[in-house]
């Protein structure tokens, strides 16, 4: 992209794209430009879409920056070309009072590029995928996802700890978890899955977090009620039913700066003993690409049974 300019007209693996306000700042406190955002997508989206593939997108919007009001958006937003894959799906219980959305589904680099043109900073997905089953309101699920709040007093370094205990009681069930980090102030833990209900899912995921808030009464809650929440890490297994989303690996937030969902291996996780360690921008995550690898590139590879 030539610097300084507001628009190009752009190829991305073959498909004509038109970039547009390139020089808006999206995150006022950093300076992170909208070029700056399609950059980092365009670089990291073969890291990306294997955990948007075939999943409904959810998007949520900042067209003004960080600072300025964002929107949810789940229905293809109009002007959507028609080479982006949209797929009608159910939504029951939806806060608009329709049954149905036309969901984006983010199968190619290009998409992912054409979402970050639309300040699209974050994409969220459920833990199901598209034709898995036709199950209507109980489809599918593939992965189990934990997601670890740290409570007022609490920090992500206790994340690490609860993340560690809850990998051993994973294990006693023959299953693996997958940690990354939140982008904000946790952590979320990915357990792969043979195809099961999602109804099933989540009532794995809630005898789980029970099971560890049981065990470690003092650090850790499986109530939603924030009033027990102080100086605890609250495992959130809600994120299983199938009309919830969860931050995509690699996702930007739309924070004050441009932080990044990062996967992270175990070893980091063990050795973590400040918040700091686990923040991450776009360059650094990149970086870690080109020095690591993808931590997550095996996730799918061997997904276990879930206990009966």
């Amino acid at each position: 992209m030539a610097a300084g300019a507001q628009q190009v007209t752009t190829e991305v693996d073959g498909q004509t794209l038109k970039l547009t306000n390139l020089s808006k700042v999206l995150y006022p406190q950093s300076g992170f430009t909208k070029a700056e955002v399609i950059d980092y997508y365009h670089q990291v989206a073969a890291l990306l879409l294997p955990h948007l593939s075939d999943r409904p997108l959810t998007r949520k919007r900042w067209p003004d920056g960080t600072e300025a009001a964002y929107f949810f958006e789940k229905n293809a937003p109009r002007g959507t070309p028609d080479w982006v894959r949209t797929e009608t799906l159910p939504t029951p219980g939806s806060s608009t009072g329709r049954d149905e959305a036309e969901f984006v589904v983010a199968d190619d680099v290009q998409t992912v590029v054409w979402l970050a043109n639309l300040a699209a900073l974050e994409l969220h997905v459920p833990q199901w995928r598209i034709g898995l089953s036709e199950h209507g309101s109980d489809p599918q699920a593939d992965l189990i996802v934990f997601d670890l709040d740290p409570g007022p007093g609490a920090t992500i370094v206790e994340c690490c700890d609860v993340a560690l205990a809850l990998r051993e009681l994973l294990g006693h069930y023959r299953l693996e978890g997958w940690p990354k980090t939140s982008g904000n102030k946790g952590m979320h833990l990915y357990v792969p899955i043979e195809p099961t209900s999602s109804r099933r899912t989540s009532d794995f995921a809630k005898q789980l977090a029970e099971q560890l808030a049981a065990a470690l009464p003092e650090d850790v809650t499986a109530n939603m009620t924030k009033a027990l929440r102080p100086n605890k890490v609250f495992i959130d297994w809600s994120q299983n039913a199938s009309a919830k989303t969860t931050l995509a690996p690699y996702s930007l937030r739309g924070a004050e700066e441009p932080r990044v969902s990062t996967p992270i291996d175990w070893d980091e996780v063990a050795a973590t003993t400040s918040p700091e360690e686990l923040k991450f921008l776009p360059h650094e995550v990149l970086a870690r690409i080109e020095e690591y690898g993808d931590v997550l590139a095996d996730l799918y590879d061997d997904p276990r049974p879930l206990p009966s």
